[in-house]
């Protein structure tokens, strides 16, 4: 895949650049940066890459990771090297990214039903791109014949899921549509069960999406070889598991985004190799530095990071380590996010003491909502030199 040049000036947030361009390596401290700002460890990012890439080899599954994660060209193209069977995207704008990027395999995991967009799909299909996206009812299945030739892959849902059919008469129903529809061409079933809070719900709906799986194979209503998607990034190794009846009879594929920069917060705690410990692990990658600007009252700090910089869905930032104002580190004993304003995080300290200047790393949790808050990310080597700058294509 193509990976366009990145260049950086004074429009790119976290970058002090009034004047001239940016010189690599350079020092994260040395002067060229500012903050709040988010910085990818590369060896850690690294290592995930191929952690994930073994673990699906491992399993004979094929892997299609998550770009919205990152949709960053520099680690998609990593994913990619590493042996990735295509890419997957949320939407019809990141799927046309993935396209100009020259990524030859998209899984799109959604519904499109815009006949602009499906016409256009249905245009790059037939030019020789193989693209795939999601249906999940008679009425999704028309609108995409209307469009044709396009390939679509059975979405199989759960109770207060997102989409997909709820039922296995539903399931065989749009199939059946999608497979008689001139133009289209069933691939195959999907299905996320990352929604999904416990185990035993998790196992019973992979059971489900193994039943379904072979209700339409049994209906002869898949081809040859169909598709068989599922994986997120919380319970890969239960998909695993419980899909293996029949791993012989399709082309298996996980889209785990996340596990590409993990987190220290929601991935951290339910990451699949805390059950699965031999077959990892995967490294939190992803820090955002941020001055303290200001100590007002005993036990209170305020950094100068926001909503607008870091991710807050899925758990506040978590602070890492301390970097005074001398250049000397100190660890966050008792230091604790409480909440995040539009530009300012506010911290409960403790008896921890700290002066405005110093800089605290923090970890994230959910990295999903990280990336699209920067336009352009440096890549740190484990001696925090800049090697590198990431951009995002959101």
């Amino acid at each position: 895949m193509n990976v366009p040049e990145v260049v950086v000036d004074w429009r790119s947030k976290g970058f002090w650049l009034p004047e001239g361009k940016l010189d690599l390596p350079a020092d994260l401290f040395g002067g060229q940066f500012t903050w709040p700002l988010l910085v990818l460890r590369r060896d850690a990012a690294e290592a995930n890459i191929a952690t994930m890439a073994e673990y699906c080899r491992r399993h004979g599954w094929e892997f299609a990771p998550h770009a919205k994660t990152t949709m960053a060209p520099g680690l998609l193209a990593r994913q990619m090297a590493a042996g990735a069977w295509g890419l997957t995207v949320a939407t019809a704008n990141q799927a046309l990214v993935l396209r100009r990027l020259g990524v030859p395999r998209v899984l799109i995991a959604n519904e499109v039903l815009d006949p602009t967009t499906l016409r256009w799909l249905a245009q790059e299909n037939a030019a020789g791109w193989e693209v795939y996206f999601q249906v999940d009812s008679v009425a999704g299945a028309r609108i995409a014949a209307s469009a044709g030739p396009l390939r679509v892959l059975i979405e199989l849902g759960h109770d207060h899921g997102r989409t997909g059919v709820r039922t296995l008469d539903e399931l065989e129903e749009v199939a059946r549509v999608v497979a008689e529809a001139p133009g289209l061409e069933l691939a195959g079933l999907t299905a996320y069960e990352g929604q999904l809070q416990y185990e035993p719900a998790v196992d019973d709906f992979l059971d489900r999406v193994v039943a379904g799986f072979q209700r339409l194979k049994g209906a002869g209503l898949l081809p040859d070889r169909p598709l068989l998607s599922a994986g997120g990034s919380a319970w890969f190794d239960r998909v695993v598991e419980r899909i293996a009846p029949v791993a012989a009879d399709a082309t298996l594929v996980m889209r785990s985004g996340a596990s590409v920069t993990h987190d220290d917060g929601f991935y951290r705690e339910r990451t699949p190799f805390l059950r699965v410990p031999q077959e990892g692990p995967l490294a939190a990658a992803l820090d955002i530095w941020a001055q303290v600007i200001s100590t007002p009252e005993p036990g209170l700090v305020l950094a100068g990071m926001g909503k607008r910089d870091a991710p807050f869905d899925e758990g506040l930032p978590v602070p890492m380590e301390i970097r005074r104002t001398d250049g000397t580190y100190a660890a966050t004993t008792g230091l604790e996010v409480t909440k995040l304003n539009d530009h300012h995080t506010y911290l409960s300290s403790g008896d921890l003491l700290l002066s405005p200047g110093d800089l605290i790393r923090f970890g994230i949790s959910h990295p999903c909502t990280a990336f699209d808050k920067w336009r352009h990310i440096p890549v740190v080597d484990d001696d925090r030199r800049v090697v590198e700058v990431l951009a995002t294509y959101f």
